[in-house]
């Protein structure tokens, strides 16, 4: 079985991958001063409850865009498992054609998803990957990953209304019944469910304009199911999306 590890900025993902399908999974809050120690309590504590024994790994791969943590992320893996983990980044095979100015500043989560997606759904392909920040990344006729749009994710910008504006209340991100509201909390919650749904809708009407043709898109990440459902546009949604790009790289690199 492997151990597929992703870190994001706000939680960490943790899958349990049998062959090509995902038996567990299980997240974390994502904190940067968490020691080794403090991490392999956590995900012991996780596999003890759910009857899995440490010692049914035989591999372990890691994506991570919070470099002060993956350190403690891969020596936990290491005393729980007694495994050294791939770690997604310079060096590794992906198998992806990436064109942009500077590959380095491409993310692991990205490269994840764009393998995934390509294996799965095919090119051309647009991956909507909501999480921290909302990226909308697009693989080319070719396969080639050629770039995107990165917004501020349906999280940060619900916060940060609500933070600048001291009358506005903290909401749920669950959707009003209709766009027009004449109640505070229904009204936040259209703009920015409905809102954030038509950012999508009007991006991928942007780069079909842009491509010339208008590719599939799926939609991944922990905020998508709030936002996916509500857009006109047809977009497959994928929530394992990154744990099966982290199966893929795992194949394409293990010795």
């Amino acid at each position: 079985m492997l151990l597929a590890i992703d870190v994001g900025n706000s939680h960490i993902t943790v899958g349990c991958v049998d062959g090509a399908e995902i038996g567990y999974i299980f997240r974390l809050r994502t904190e940067r001063k968490k020691t080794a120690d403090q991490y392999s309590v956590e995900l012991r504590a996780i596999f003890d409850f759910n009857g899995i024994e440490s010692g049914t790994f035989d591999g372990a791969i890691v994506s991570s865009v919070v470099p002060s943590v993956t350190p403690a992320i891969r020596e936990s893996v290491r005393r729980l498992t007694g495994l050294s983990a791939i770690v997604v980044g310079a060096g590794i095979k992906t198998g992806l054609n990436i064109r942009i100015e500077d590959t380095a500043e491409l993310g692991a989560d990205a490269v994840c998803v764009s393998v995934a997606a390509l294996a799965l759904y095919g090119a051309p392909c647009v991956i909507v990957d909501m999480g921290t920040a909302t990226k909308i990344l697009v693989l080319d006729e070719a396969g080639t990953y050629i770039g995107g749009a990165i917004a501020p994710g349906v999280a940060i910008s619900a916060d940060a209304l609500t933070a600048k504006a001291s009358l506005l209340p903290s909401v749920s991100l669950d959707a009003p019944r209709k766009a027009i509201n004449g109640v505070t909390i229904d009204a936040i919650k259209s703009g920015i469910v409905f809102g954030a749904a038509a950012m999508v809708d009007g991006m991928l009407r942007r780069f079909a304009k842009e491509l010339g043709y208008r590719p599939k898109a799926v939609a991944t990440g922990g905020l998508s199911s709030y936002i996916i459902p509500h857009c006109q546009e047809e977009i497959i949604s994928d929530d394992t999306l990154i744990l099966t790009g982290l199966r893929l790289l795992y194949e394409k690199n293990r010795k």
